[in-house]
Order: structure tokens, then sequence, then C-alpha cells
């Protein structure tokens, strides 16, 4: 059976502004029926990094925490600890990092919560039985709440392909040892002969996993004042990648064979624990703007690859990522961005960015799992 997923485009007009089409969108979509009366309503977010311009403004949100409100729930802004280095890795960061992005209570009249806790620590152990994860480390603040609203910003990815409500549930709402257990194999892969020494992915680490060596004689030096090589310590490397972000000349990557559908499936696993017990009161919005080929985690955030298309709300998260993907992919490459020249980039957009990932893996292991249902119907508002 076809999953709802309703939509509402951009344009507006003088008695319907944005704000009241984003109130009606998630009216449409059952937010009264999954918020339940005085309790809890975790709303996950990416607060985005500091530097990044990518991310969900602030005041497209307020109508989705009022809604929740008038439904009689009592909703709080959250998000969890990242593994890299970077703005949002304990609370006090992760927080300062918010309200310098917008993201203060004068705005949106409700609690930001960092849902691990002070240091990424505090978390609820969820049983479950997946190929993969037979426990799930969730961030307390999530996995204690009584609903869950997911607000995605759509984007690319360079691991998982695509990054939307299943990405925004399962990774953002792991604590660390989540995070760490679902990107336990994601490993760098050094090219010793493109590798400067330069230790920009050293001091990216957080965990203490790489150092620089003397360089040994039979590899060759992309420069002669390469005297240094990166070395890892795998048994200190959690897997998060951070460094493979961070090198400035593509010496690090990724097996993209082996590491990327196991880590999508323990994403996917992920999710479904987080939403275990709560199935029925989750809503998942998806905003389709300034659609980035990149993660929000990054300081930085590289021109969209598509025009704005709008904002998307289901029940299920699987039918909402397949039906935004499905809308980039028939969307026109924008000239300004890295889409330019590619000639893949009338299709599939992932493929044209990223051309080892088969992002339809996420959407594949979700269905199978039961998470949802790839077929939908798309309702526009």
């Amino acid at each position: 059976m076809a999953s709802e997923v309703y939509f509402i485009d951009l344009r507006v007009r003088s008695e319907q502004g944005m704000l009241e089409k984003i109130a009606q969108l998630v009216e449409r979509a059952g937010i009264g029926k999954i918020v339940r009366k005085n309790r809890l309503v975790a709303v996950k977010i990416h607060f985005g990094e500091r530097g990044n311009t990518a991310f969900i403004r602030p005041l497209l949100i307020r109508p989705v925490l009022d809604a929740a409100k008038r439904a009689g729930g009592k909703p709080f802004l959250t998000d969890a600890s990242t593994l890299y280095v970077g703005t949002r890795g304990n609370a006090v960061d992760h927080l300062t990092t918010a309200h310098m992005n917008g993201f203060a209570y004068s705005v949106l009249d409700v609690p930001l919560i960092i849902a691990d806790g002070i240091d990424g620590r505090d978390e609820s152990t969820v049983p479950v039985r997946y190929k993969h994860t037979k426990e799930a480390f969730v961030a307390s603040g999530v996995a204690r709440a009584d609903s869950l609203i997911s607000l995605a910003h759509f984007k690319l990815h360079e691991m998982s392909g695509f990054g939307g409500a299943i990405k925004n549930v399962g990774m953002g709402s792991a604590s660390r040892r989540g995070k760490m257990a679902q990107h336990s194999e994601v490993c760098p892969k050094l090219t010793p002969e493109k590798c400067f020494g330069c230790g920009v992915c050293r001091d990216q680490c957080a965990h203490g996993a790489i150092r620089l060596i003397p360089r040994p004689p039979d590899i060759p030096r992309p420069t002669t004042k390469a005297r240094k090589l990166a070395s890892f310590d795998e048994k200190r490397c959690v897997g998060c990648a951070g460094c493979i972000h961070a090198c400035p000349h593509g010496a690090l990557g990724i097996d993209w064979a082996s590491d990327l559908p196991r880590f999508m499936e323990r994403m996917v696993e992920y999710t479904a624990a987080t939403l275990k017990g709560k199935e029925k009161r989750s809503l998942f919005v998806n905003f389709l703007t300034q659609i980035s080929p990149a993660c929000d985690c990054y300081p930085f955030a590289d021109a969209p690859i598509v025009p704005d298309i709008g904002i998307l709300a289901s029940r299920d998260a699987v039918a909402v990522d397949q039906a935004s993907m499905d809308l980039v992919n028939a969307q026109p490459p924008l000239l300004s961005s890295c889409l330019k020249d590619n000639p893949g980039a009338h299709g599939d957009k992932v493929r044209a960015v990223y051309p080892n990932i088969d992002w339809e893996h996420q959407l594949h292991y979700a269905e199978a799992i039961g998470l949802g249902s790839r077929t939908y119907q798309l309702i526009p508002l």
C-alpha cells in the first residue's frame, strides 16, 4: 500500500505566506495524531556546524513547533553530539553553535536540549534483532520522549549518498557510542603517494588514531618536501571519516565496495531502533531547499546542485526519503554548482557527484526490515 507524502512548493500569495503553508503541511500530514497531551515531543534537527549556511532556517520550523503545542504536546528541539572535531562535540559547544546559527528560545519558544547529555554519554540501550545491531545506543533525550518529529535538511552525503529523514533519525539521534557503532567499518584507506604528511588529518582526529611517521624511502613523494607520512592506529580509529573529509590532497578514501553498504544498513537499523515504541507517533519533514552536495557537518556549504523544490511531510520515513530523491533527480542541475559540465547531471544526482555510492541500498534495506515503504502517493497541497 502506498504511503502518503504531502508536499508544498515554495510559491506564496498575499493571503497565505510560507509559514502558514508549513503549518498546513504538518496538520495535513497528521501531527495531531502523533502528539499526545502533556507528553514530551522530541523535535530532531541538525543545528548546522558553525560556518555552515545550508541548514534549515530557524524561522521555518516555528510553525511545526507551534502545531505540536496546539496538539497538546511539550516539544523541545534537539540533536546529539558528534564524533568528529568541530563545534558540536559536547553540549556546551553544541548549544553555543545552535544559538549562533539562530536557534534561540526567543525565536522558537521551545527549549533546546542536547539529547545525549553534556559529553555524549547520556544514552538509552534499545534491544533489537537486526543483522548488524542487537543493542542500539540512542540518545536518551530522544529515546525517552513520547513522540518524535524529524526536521531534516535534505542534501547529498559523501557516505550515505543522501541525508534525509533516515539519516537525521538513525545517525543523528544516536549517542556518541551509537555513532561509533554505525561507523565502525568506515576506516580510512591511505594512498601513500598522494600523502604530503601535512598533518591536517592528525589534527582533525579526535581519537588520537593518526600520527606522522618518517616516510619510507620506497614510497614516492608528491613533492620533495613530503618527508612524513600519515600512519593509522586501527584500534583507536572509530571510523567517523572526519580525516577523509579533512585531507586537502585526496590521499584518504573509503573502501566503497565493502564498507558503505554495511554502514547504510547499520544506520537504517538505528533508525528503526530509535523509533521503537513510537512508530505510530512519529512524523518526518524534509526541507528540499539549498540542496547542497555534502553534509551540514562541514563548516561551509557549497552551492546548491538543483533549484529549491519545496517541503515534504509523511508518517513514513522511507517514503518521504524516496519521494525527496525522486524530486531532486527530476530537477535540472544548476550550472553554478559542482554539477556544471557533468554528463550525468540531468539524471541521478547522487551518482553524478559520488559515482561509487549506491544510494538506493539505504532505501532497499529500510523497506526490507519493515521501516517503511518506497511506494508512495505524492499529495500536493
